[in-house]
């Protein structure tokens, strides 16, 4: 039984730890949030510890591991601290906002070996996971095209945005990282086109609501990123890889699959999911256990630090690739 440790006891928090719950091999030990109503409310509702300190979780050796959940800013303060301690970790995305200070934690952490997983979910969605498997299986034969559709419902608050780190490491970073799970190697150039297409209060802070980004790798392969902040019809998450010997599609989800067919319409549908919690959710449930069976075993976890690491590099390209009009080569 692995015994988890929750940092932030927010909206997303709160998902996490009904997850925990939920799983067979992890309880959920102590909540700890800045905002300590937040964390004892969690606690009480999951039966859980409500620890009055960071300090305080990291030094209880009841405490496996921790889960960081908390506002992307305390995401590496509060990685390295628990490396330090001795904790494995699943921590949300991204690192950081800053590459400087992600490999600046890495520095500090890596000879401790630690066990770090990156909240990069999708790849464990079902659909998308069952896409890659299929491309490594060579059932298209060499990939050569992947186009990567990531839509949100609406746009959000503005007091999200002002701390998000922007649409390309908030929103984005989730499809440059599935760019190199499906790619299979890292991509060398960069092109991205964005704007702020939907809202004029976007375009007041400056930010970004809509984006087209074309990366290459270096033997050719080619993947195009979409991205839109307002979707009406719901949360778009769609993926295509196209090949020498076919197309394979990973589809939008909907509460049922039931169409009808009558003298007012052909093929109506539910709508699509809405909220990301809910599109996402077996893939939320399915990347905790990784993280819990990789703990318990003391294996390498699926998604680790570097692939954060990795997607961040991307974002800070299509950044520099956006504010000068050209193709970018990419770090490597």
């Amino acid at each position: 039984m692995v015994r988890m440790a929750l940092l932030g006891a927010g909206r997303i928090g709160v998902m996490h730890a009904a997850n925990i719950n939920a799983n067979p091999d992890a309880t959920l030990h102590s909540v700890f949030d800045d905002h300590a109503p937040f964390a004892q409310a969690c606690a009480d509702k999951f039966g859980a510890k409500h620890a009055p300190s960071l300090e305080a979780v990291l030094a209880d050796d009841q405490v496996d591991a921790v889960l960081i959940a908390s506002a992307t800013n305390t995401h590496v303060d509060y990685l390295q601290a628990a490396c330090e301690a001795g904790k494995a970790v699943l921590c949300e995305k991204p690192v950081d906002l800053d590459i400087n200070r992600v490999e600046a934690c890495w520095a500090a952490i890596k000879d401790k070996n630690p066990i770090v997983q990156l909240g990069f979910n999708r790849r464990f969605d079902p659909s998308f996971k069952a896409l890659h498997d299929a491309v490594q299986a060579g059932e298209i034969g060499e990939l050569r095209q992947l186009i990567i559709t990531s839509r949100d419902p609406e746009v959000p608050p503005e007091s999200y945005m002002a701390v998000s780190g922007g649409l390309l490491r908030d929103m984005t970073i989730h499809d440059f990282d599935l760019a190199r799970f499906y790619l299979g190697e890292e991509p060398v150039r960069i092109s991205c086109m964005a704007g702020a297409l939907i809202s004029p209060v976007v375009k007041a802070m400056g930010e970004l609501d809509s984006a087209m980004i074309i990366m290459e790798t270096a033997s050719g392969k080619q993947c195009c990123i979409n991205n839109y902040r307002e979707a009406v019809y719901g949360y778009d998450q769609r993926i295509e890889a196209m090949g020498e010997k076919g197309m394979l599609k990973a589809e939008n989800r909907r509460a049922t699959s039931l169409e009808r067919w009558t003298n007012s319409g052909t093929a109506q549908a539910d709508p699509i999911l809405y909220f990301f919690i809910e599109r996402y959710r077996e893939a939320y449930n399915a990347e905790l256990d990784a993280f819990i069976q990789a703990v318990k075993a003391g294996a390498p976890v699926p998604v680790g630090f570097e692939d954060g690491r990795r997607a961040l590099i991307l974002a800070n390209a299509a950044y520099e690739s956006l504010a000068s009009g050209r193709i970018v080569d990419i770090p490597q």
